[in-house]
């Protein structure tokens, strides 16, 4: 019997600090889950409209002007040119495609699924669904000597990082794309927080993507990278986000995704492609999360945590060194809720992660309360 048992959903744990948090005289500020506050560009929502009057079945491949449009914005945005619509395909969301791609690729028991040290929790939960087994992989030399039983068959990758805003560089990302090649391993980027740089020069450029040229060689074959616009566009609702890459490995996500019924619904694909036909109001997006975050920065630091990477995304990961939960009490008798590093594995004990996911009334007091 596969066992395919889940870990207790990390978010219930924060309940009584949520409570404790709430109690606040001046109520609570909710640092703790990355979902945006702001409101889905008015654009956004007319072309949702537009579109409302959808009688038929979507076709899980996506309509031409979706696929057109994501291969318009991979050469725009971030620099990989030439993308055909066949090596591409919309996703009801970025969440359900990270736990379920083990189970699109035919993974199984006694296969294993390399992840990041400090992961976003759903990377395991897709090996554990697929009955395969998830691997810290700290470098590419931590596996030790390879043969078939640990060889992973398929990398996760995350840049910018979820919870550490940690940015992989083109020619760390050359080295695991030649690294894979020679071991015949799948790597799947998750890169929804590209658009997010907060690096010196970096501003309004896109992080590096496992499909730019100088990373696959203009090759994409064993690759995949993953995408969403809830956090660019504040479409977390409408579940807008696609997978890209290698051509055959698309097919084979498709068919299965055929089978299971997992269609975009249409009006959330027209949706989809004017937001990724418009830039100014990323840009416009962008620069208010960078206010909000040079006010939090300031106030973490002042409040004694010392932030670690957090050069790119919507979160400082920061720490006292100390045991995160102490952190996070501490926090909790201020009215802030964070989350707790330990929720991204063994290697976050010591952080805890800050979105800078509230409105700018809120990150203010904070601020004040630090």
């Amino acid at each position: 019997m596969i066992d395919r048992s889940l870990p207790d959903f990390p978010w219930d744990s924060l309940a009584p600090y949520k409570a404790r948090a709430s109690a606040h005289s001046d109520g609570l500020v909710d640092l703790s889950v990355g979902t945006p506050v702001d409101p889905t560009p008015e654009f956004v929502r007319r072309a949702l409209a537009e579109a409302a009057d959808a009688p038929g079945y979507p076709l899980t491949i996506g309509t031409p002007e979706v696929r057109e449009a994501i291969c318009d914005w991979f050469a725009r945005r971030r620099g990989v040119p030439g993308l055909d619509p066949a090596q591409v395909l919309p996703t009801i969301g970025s969440k359900e495609l990270v736990a379920w791609l083990p189970t699109f690729l035919g993974l199984g028991p006694g296969d294993i699924v390399g992840i990041p040290a400090v992961a976003y929790p759903t990377y395991d939960v897709g090996a554990r669904l697929a009955g395969a087994t998830a691997v810290v992989v700290q470098s590419l030399t931590s596996l030790g000597p390879l043969t078939r039983a640990t060889t992973p068959k398929l990398l996760w990758l995350n840049s910018p990082g979820n919870p550490n805003g940690q940015v992989l560089g083109v020619e760390h990302l050359a080295k695991v794309v030649a690294w894979a090649r020679e071991h015949g391993v799948v790597v799947a980027s998750d890169e929804c927080y590209a658009e997010l740089d907060w690096r010196p020069g970096q501003l309004g450029r896109a992080t590096p993507s496992i499909l730019h040229p100088d990373v696959s060689g203009g090759d994409h074959t064993g690759l995949l990278s993953v995408y969403s616009l809830s956090k660019q566009s504040n479409l977390a609702g409408y579940r807008a986000a696609f997978v890209a890459g290698d051509a055959d490995l698309i097919a084979q996500v498709r068919e299965v995704r055929k089978h299971a019924g997992m269609m975009m619904p249409a009006p959330i694909q027209h949706a989809m492609a004017a937001a990724l036909r418009d830039d100014p109001h990323v840009a416009e997006q962008r620069d208010t999360y960078g206010l909000r975050r040079e006010i939090l920065l300031e106030a973490v630091q002042r409040a004694g945590l010392r932030i670690d990477h957090s050069d790119a995304g919507l979160y400082l990961w920061a720490t006292r060194e100390e045991d995160c939960w102490t952190t996070v009490s501490d926090f909790a008798d201020r009215g802030i809720l964070v989350a707790p590093g330990s929720f991204y594995g063994p290697a976050g004990a010591q952080h805890v992660r800050i979105a800078l996911t509230a409105t700018d009334e809120r990150v203010r007091a904070a601020s004040t309360r630090l």
